[in-house]
């Protein structure tokens, strides 16, 4: 069992940013070493594939509305994910889920998550 836990959502106004992390925790995770990623969702819209770590955190992958203004990171001595979100947009509305995928390669859809987190609410402002 993992457990993850979201913290640094908030109001932002369009242009700014903020910093996202994920707590993970569990019996298994250092055990098994997990790919760890966000996912969104906006009011009205299906889940959708923000960005992914590799277990040491070599590769990454990230959708693309978000290439080259979010940045994932990992600290494995912590077991803390992070998403940078910098030159946010108002269509960056939405719940962030942390995700975790046991094993190695990084995934981009929602349907390969083992585990989710109950989500951090991020809302940019025009």
């Amino acid at each position: 069992q993992v457990y993850l836990v979201e913290s640094g959502g908030g109001l932002v106004q369009a242009g700014g940013s903020l910093r996202l992390s994920c707590a993970a925790s569990g019996p298994t995770f250092r055990r098994y070493g997990y790919a760890m990623g966000w996912l969104r969702q906006a009011p009205g819209k299906e889940r959708e594939f923000v960005a992914a770590i590799s277990v040491s955190g070599g590769s990454t992958l990230y959708g693309d509305s978000v290439k080259g203004r979010f940045t994932i990171s990992r600290d494995n001595a912590k077991n803390t994910v992070y998403l940078q979100m910098n030159d946010l947009k108002p269509e960056d509305t939405g719940v962030y889920y942390c995700a975790a995928r046991q094993g190695g390669p990084v995934f981009n859809r929602a349907s390969a998550v083992d585990y989710w987190g109950k989500g951090t609410l991020v809302t940019v402002s025009s």
